[in-house]
């Protein structure tokens, strides 16, 4: 459900930032980009439920840094002086965005609670390091990670420090030091750091404050990321269903694929989705088919649709990971697959790619 409402505010606000001059597109690609950072936190739910895996791809880590900062400095105290350290030209590193700014926000809340509301100082800073086996002898947990060329990530605050007592405790499950926990918090950050094969270096003492040292292994090649707004060559032609029982989602996807010249059919269901392509699919293109929905689900609807015309190309949707959907589909493969939320860039490309694939299924 939540992944739905965020197809609508993702898709809505994309489509509307290609139609804007530049000036009010600005502000459009603000709400794409917050509810992206939205979608990750869905997917990182859907991870820690076996419901998902890490989405990994090349990552600017300074710019992470910028875009949770840009969340969550309002709440680290108007009296907390932020200082960064973030040289241009660092090497990328191979990771999964939502869980990177996890780990980034984790640390930056922590460090603001640690003031205790009292003046002081948050220094975050970004290098190349090499580490060697002394270094990671000292780190926390298992290091099965290898000596060599990494980017280090540096959260420091002036607070009141930390025991040794509380440094043993501190990456334990609902561990907290404040009366209200942050749920995993830090035991979430420990893990999201091995899963990418990095490791994470506490150095506390009290009254002098406290670092988080994190490294990852750097990349050896930059790549630039692409831009969510949509492109104006995504124009293209012929009709296409959409099946899903969310109204928002059938609207953004109405409003999106009209927009590039497309003619497009929506049903709310799977059994009047079946319907309707029984009457019109002479004319229809391409299926946007949704897993879960009430009456006839997707796997039905699938089946169904293949009755009527085996050639029929179909993209499912859904808000779980692509690789445990397509596991359910192995005996009847399917032309694409596209994860809720999704922008109008991702919804046109995947229907592109497909069309023009000519490959049905």
């Amino acid at each position: 459900d939540f992944n739905n409402l965020l197809t609508g505010i993702m898709g809505n606000s994309s489509l509307l930032a290609s139609l804007l001059p530049p000036a009010e597109a600005a502000l459009a690609e603000e709400i794409v980009k917050t509810s992206e950072r939205a979608a990750h936190l869905t997917h990182q739910m859907l991870a820690y439920a076996g419901q998902g895996r890490f989405q990994l791809s090349p990552l600017d880590l300074a710019h992470e840094v910028r875009e949770v900062l840009a969340v969550v400095k309002s709440s680290i105290g108007a009296n907390v002086a932020l200082h960064l350290d973030l040289p241009a030209g660092l090497p990328l590193i191979e990771a999964d965005p939502g869980q990177i700014q996890q780990v980034i926000m984790n640390l930056v809340i922590n460090a603001g609670e640690a003031l205790d509301g009292k003046p002081g100082s948050i220094t975050i800073r970004a290098s190349v390091q090499e580490v060697d086996s002394s270094f990671l002898a000292q780190t926390f947990g298992p290091s099965p990670i290898e000596p060599g060329r990494y980017l280090s990530l540096e959260v420091h605050d002036t607070g009141s420090g930390m025991n040794e007592e509380t440094q043993a405790k501190i990456f334990d499950p609902f561990f907290t030091t404040k009366f209200t926990g942050r749920g995993l918090g830090l035991a979430a950050v420990s893990g999201i750091i091995r899963g990418h094969k990095g490791a994470l270096k506490v150095y506390s003492k009290p009254g002098q404050g406290t670092s988080f040292n994190i490294i990852f292994p750097a990349m050896p090649v930059a790549t630039a990321a692409a831009p969510s707004a949509v492109p104006k060559n995504m124009e293209g032609s012929g009709t296409v269903l959409v099946i899903d029982d969310e109204a928002m989602v059938r609207n953004v996807a109405k409003a999106v694929l009209e927009s590039r010249g497309y003619q497009v059919l929506v049903a709310e269901n799977g059994m009047a989705g079946v319907e309707l392509f029984e009457t019109a699919h002479r004319y229809i293109a391409l299926v946007v088919l949704d897993l879960t929905m009430p009456l006839m689900g997707g796997e039905e609807a699938l089946t169904r649709l293949r009755r009527i015309r085996a050639d029929i190309p179909v993209i499912l949707s859904s808000g779980y990971n692509e690789a445990e959907i397509l596991r359910r589909f192995t005996a009847q493969p399917v032309a694409g697959f596209i994860q809720k939320p999704y922008t109008a860039t991702r919804l046109l490309t995947k229907i592109q790619e497909v069309l023009q694939s000519g490959v049905p299924s």
